[in-house]
């Protein structure tokens, strides 16, 4: 890395909307604790050409590998992800110096007529690219009674949302981040309850990554981390790593933090594997003190997965295919 004050900190993103504008964000909070201008370098990802749905062209790292590449090559300084497109084993050579304070992690409803998932009529239509999504909105809607068809959508925001603005489908889900980062969070008809759906590990939360060799940058990132964040999510991705799943995979995972009065002293970790059809579940949490380390934070994502394996998690992970 170049140390010259006036030297830009190059910061590798993704081309998407969204991408421009979380990595704009950490830009300026970056340009703020180190006194340098950062500029953003536009890189192009294999999620991103490809037309293929995600779990066919493998999920986990296609919205990575390039930004990564592009690190060790010394053409960007650092880069910034969404933490839920990160593969659960992480690079010797690159370090997640920070991970900011997560945004709202929930899933969002985007229908027609300003509906709730409730309000759907039975037979709706609803478009999502994620297996974790079908499952879990299957299942909620047998809840409910009622029967609904997901049907796989890939694409930006404004593609998306556009399948029920134009009356293809009558809703599609997003994570509510995504819209709030983009200023869109007031479309969302419908915010689901993590008690009825379980995010992606990670969802809403962003890793801002660089080489390991960068010893100054490391420190100078490392003022942008949110350590309650980071406790979750890593106890979410060892969860998720533990079951042997990609994101391509249907689990859902979620830590929050418990507090008693104004003190935050416990940290709830919720996991859930399911099959497509939401027909059954395997949904299993457990609570224990706010992890210190990250070895903690490990183990209870480890712990979690391994009642779920033995409540039967195991035979849903095979279901692949949308």
């Amino acid at each position: 890395m170049n140390t010259r004050p006036d030297q830009p900190l190059r910061l590798g993103t993704r081309r998407s909307k969204l991408a421009m504008s979380q990595s704009g964000h950490v830009a300026e909070a970056v340009r703020e604790v180190t006194g340098r201008p950062v500029e953003l370098v536009e890189i192009t990802t294999y999620g991103d050409v490809s037309r293929e749905h995600l779990a066919q062209i493998g999920g986990t790292g296609v919205f990575v590998t390039a930004l990564r590449d592009a690190l060790l090559r010394g053409e960007v300084d650092f880069a910034v992800h969404s933490l839920k497109d990160l593969p659960t084993t992480q690079p010797d050579d690159l370090v997640i110096a920070a991970m900011p304070q997560r945004e709202d992690a929930r899933d969002a409803l985007v229908a027609r007529d300003g509906l709730t998932f409730e309000q759907l009529p039975d037979g709706a239509r609803i478009g999502t690219g994620s297996p974790r999504r079908t499952a879990q909105l299957n299942h909620l809607a047998r809840s409910l009674g009622k029967r609904i068809e997901t049907v796989p959508i890939r694409g930006n925001v404004d593609t998306r949302i556009g399948f029920v603005r134009d009356g293809e489908l009558d809703a599609v889900v997003l994570a509510a981040a995504g819209l709030n980062r983009i200023g869109r969070g007031d479309e969302a008809t419908d915010l689901l309850s993590v008690d009825s759906i379980l995010p992606a590990p990670g969802q809403g939360a962003l890793a801002v990554e660089c080489p390991a060799s960068s010893t100054d940058l490391i420190a100078a990132l490392s003022r942008l981390d949110d350590p309650h964040t980071r406790a979750a999510v890593i106890a979410e991705r060892s969860l998720l790593a533990a079951l042997e799943a990609g994101c391509s995979a249907p689990v859902g995972a979620f830590a929050d933090l418990l507090a008693d009065g104004r003190i935050v002293n416990e940290m709830r970790l919720r996991g859930v594997v399911g099959t497509l059809d939401g027909s059954t579940l395997v949904q299993l949490s457990t609570t224990g003190p706010v992890p210190q380390s990250y070895d903690e934070a490990m183990a209870l994502g480890r712990e979690l997965a391994d009642e779920m394996l033995a409540k039967g998690a195991a035979g849903l992970m095979g279901e692949r295919s949308l």
